[in-house]
Parts: structure tokens; C-alpha cells; sequence
């Protein structure tokens, strides 16, 4: 195990789970995903890099990120019904996602999140919208960057490490 320790500009590979205030999994990531930390393109939430910085490989973190620094507040706007008749048999079940695209060609996911007495209910807020998050994160190795790293922010700018 290295005894380096997470600060400014140093690759960083971990897993991470999400669970929401009740305790329930909303998202897991167990394929390792990299990030360079410090980096202001990252897009990974603040409080979660603040809670990384000085922990070692083989540490793992819990830290609470609440609705205004993680996934926002719920949005009543971005919740809407339908009538059963006007959605597709495809989208008629709770959990189905469905995306949307407005006059603009602006795209959003939506969640089937009811369907009852004629009606289906999508909610195109994050699962997690109003909620604390509860993050746990498991570092798996800490590394020094290298220039390009730095630059694009991880090892591999495929990979998406947005998390939220």
C-alpha cells in the first residue's frame, strides 16, 4: 500500500456508491473511475473532493452532501401527469426512463415514477433532488499526474467521473 496521500494533482482511483437519506443505494460504481484531483474540470461534487483530500489508498469515506451542494432541491415543475391513453405501452411502468426533448432540441431523462387511475407520472428530477446524499467512496490507488492528466483532469477522458 503507498503511503501517498490525496492533494492537489494527483490521480486518483476509486468506487463509490450513493445511498439516499433512507439508507438506499441510488447508485453503485464498482469499475474503478479516475480523476485528477483538484482539478476544476472534474465535476465532481466539492464536498466529496474536500472530504477526499489527505487519505491514503485503501481508505474509504463517508461524507453527507446535502440537496444544495449535490443534486439540487426537488423541482415540482419537472413532474408531470399524463393519461395513460397518450403515453406508449413501452413507458407504462414505474421505472421506465424516458427522454424528452423540448421545441429546442434540448434533451432530458424522465422517471415513470406512478402509474395509477389513468394516469402515468414522470419526474424528471434526479432521484436524489431535496434529498441528502450519502456518499461512500473507497480510494483504490493515488499516483502523481502526469502533465496531460493534469490538463484533461483524469487518466482517461472517456471516462465519465461526474458524480451527481
Amino acid at each position: 500500500m503507498s503511503e501517498q496521500r490525496i492533494r492537489r494533482n494527483k490521480l486518483v482511483q476509486f468506487t463509490y456508491s450513493i445511498a439516499d437519506d433512507e439508507g438506499n443505494i441510488v447508485e453503485q460504481v464498482d469499475l474503478p473511475v479516475n480523476y485528477v484531483h483538484g482539478a476544476s474540470s472534474m465535476g465532481l461534487i466539492e464536498r466529496v473532493e474536500r472530504a477526499l483530500e489527505g487519505h491514503r489508498e485503501g481508505d474509504t469515506i463517508e461524507v453527507e452532501v446535502p440537496p444544495s451542494e449535490g443534486f439540487g432541491e426537488h423541482d415540482p415543475d419537472l413532474t408531470f401527469a399524463d393519461d395513460i391513453d397518450n403515453v406508449p405501452p413501452q413507458f407504462r411502468k414505474v421505472g421506465t426512463q424516458v427522454e424528452m426533448a423540448n421545441d429546442s432540441g434540448d434533451t432530458k431523462t424522465f422517471i415513470v415514477t406512478k402509474v395509477e387511475n389513468g394516469k402515468v407520472t414522470l419526474d424528471g428530477n434526479h432521484p436524489l433532488a431535496g434529498k441528502v446524499a450519502k456518499f461512500a467512496v473507497k480510494v483504490l490507488s493515488i499516483r502523481d499526474a502526469t502533465p496531460e492528466e493534469i490538463r484533461s483532469g483524469a487518466d482517461n477522458p472517456n471516462v465519465n467521473v461526474s458524480i451527481h
